[in-house]
């Protein structure tokens, strides 16, 4: 990925949803003005749900999510069904997709409740309307035709009023620093580092730095010691990643301020405070307890990967306990979390704000408290002070 290109997790995530047959695949079809899902008068021809990263004006750059029916049927259908509420998790505005010649249903009436629910805004495309005859404009959404190409540029202005536009978007790090400061990354290259690219939450890091006026310097831990006798001045700031952080509190000065780019996506999501709290769980677990260690993405695991070998290895030494662990990646995330008495988050930069948001709060109801690897990196190195800024006095 350039650093030109938006993340997915940045971009805009719009969910078509409805019952089989309603016409989603036709209407994200005439959306996106491309043929990214198979149409069908076969119920249940949409089996997965289908992703596209695109910009689509008036939004810019979105995610389009053609959802399976919603009232399939069958032991398939049901996993197809489950799949689809799974998309409700990080679904930021919602298209209900209405057969316009049958009108809601109960399922469609059901969808309703649950984005009001998980306050998803939404429209209701009523679709089919070249099949009517002088049909009313319905007060909670808009007749449409996808076959026709009628209502789509309406749709889609609609759509876009849904959005969020007074809220200042939230800075990876930029708030933090001044025009002109040195602001130095450490990003060991070991192993587990991605052949060839750095990592996302990086890429975003270099991008904030560049925009607020800074100078980024990108060095590995194993030259930082080096790096920072030849910059001249001391840098405003040093950002790490959480596995070199023993190391690299060691050599940066007292008086220079250290963070990782875990803690900055913690407080870039909007779980810092739960994070902070969630990491002091840690010294009340006792032997035989189960922790839940969750990577937001898939990636083949390296040999000293974080999620499956270091944070295992680091708790149970931390804590001398004989601890439980298990790990999830990816969209599987458990809706039940009572059997375990901490949950540990990755940085969560490959999911929108809206699913980091569901899962801290699925943790919150079960009171299992929720930290991300950074935080308790940081917690159990000694060095984690509940700020943006790790202490090493």
């Amino acid at each position: 990925m350039g650093l030109n290109d938006t993340p997915l997790a940045e971009r805009v995530h719009i969910g078509f949803f409805g019952r089989r047959n309603a016409g989603k695949s036709s209407l994200v079809n005439a959306v996106t003005g491309q043929k990214l899902s198979v149409v069908s008068e076969v119920l249940g021809t949409t089996t997965d749900p289908v992703m596209k990263a695109m910009e689509l004006l008036p939004l810019g750059p979105v995610v389009v999510i053609d959802t399976p029916g919603i009232d399939d049927e069958g032991n398939l259908g049901k996993m197809r069904v489950e799949k689809a509420r799974q998309v409700l998790d990080r679904t930021d505005i919602a298209v209900l997709v209405v057969d316009g010649n049958v009108g809601k249903t109960a399922v469609d009436n059901e969808l309703i409740s649950i984005f009001e629910q998980k306050k998803i805004p939404y429209i209701v495309a009523y679709n089919k309307a070249d099949l009517l005859e002088n049909p009313p404009q319905p007060t909670d959404g808009m007749f449409i035709s996808a076959e026709q190409n009628i209502g789509i540029f309406e749709l889609k202005e609609r759509i876009a009023s849904l959005l969020k536009t007074n809220n200042e978007p939230q800075k990876l790090c930029s708030d933090l620093i001044n025009e002109g400061d040195l602001v130095v990354l450490v990003v060991p290259i070991d192993k587990a580092a991605p052949k060839g690219r750095i990592i996302l939450p990086q890429q975003m890091a270099i991008r904030d730095i560049l925009d607020a006026g800074a100078i980024a310097v990108v060095a590995r831990d194993t030259e930082l010691e080096q790096t920072l006798k030849e910059l001249g001045k001391k840098p405003s700031l040093v950002i790490t990643d959480s596995q070199a952080f023993a190391a690299v509190a060691k050599i940066v000065p007292l008086d220079v301020r250290l963070t990782s780019f875990s803690i900055l996506m913690a407080r870039y999501k909007g779980v810092l405070d739960t994070a902070t709290v969630g990491a002091k769980a840690i010294d009340t677990l006792i032997d035989g307890d189960t922790v839940l260690i969750s990577e937001g993405c898939t990636h083949h695991r390296q040999c000293d990967d974080i999620g499956t070998v270091k944070l295992p290895r680091l708790l149970r030494n931390y804590t001398g306990k004989n601890i439980n662990i298990e790990t999830t990646s990816g969209r599987e995330f458990p809706s039940d979390l009572k059997k375990y008495k901490l949950v540990i988050h990755c940085g969560g930069c490959m999911l929108n704000e809206r699913e980091i948001t569901h899962r801290r709060q699925i943790a919150q109801n079960a009171n299992i408290p929720f930290t991300n690897y950074g935080i308790a990196i940081s917690y159990m190195r000694g060095i984690f002070n509940g700020d943006l800024f790790v202490s090493r006095a």
